[in-house]
């Protein structure tokens, strides 16, 4: 299977999960590289502004001696993005729905950051 069709499947069984609304494979410096249909038109958009957000937080934690962080939640009344990275050349964001219960996403989230990260290979 192309790279292009294994980060499509991954997509595909997160959002199958349930509470993700939308979900996109971004580089490093925001550049889309694989999304969710649910997400179409705004996705390129929501790649640059989560990677910006992460790589502001890599920026700060660093610089306070933390390491690198995880993930960043961002937290609103009407959903959460989560973007982590996923290998060196990649990451993984999410948008869940208001009610999502964080566990399983986030553990599936995890999962699915490796398995991008082999696809980037």
């Amino acid at each position: 299977m192309k790279t292009s069709g294994m980060l499509e499947k991954i997509l595909r069984d997160l959002r199958d999960l349930g509470g993700i609304e939308a979900s996109v494979v971004a580089s490093r410096d925001g550049l889309l590289i694989s999304s969710n249909v649910s997400l179409k038109k705004n996705a390129e958009a929501f790649a640059a502004m989560s990677a910006t957000m992460l790589g502001a937080a890599e920026a700060a934690t660093t610089e306070l001696s933390k390491g690198l962080p995880d993930r960043i939640i961002v937290e609103s009344m009407n959903g959460k993005i989560i973007a982590t990275g996923a290998g060196p050349k990649a990451l993984l964001i999410i948008l869940t729905e208001p009610e999502a219960s964080l566990g399983l996403i986030l553990v599936e989230l995890d999962r699915a950051a490796e398995k991008i990260t082999e696809a980037m290979r």
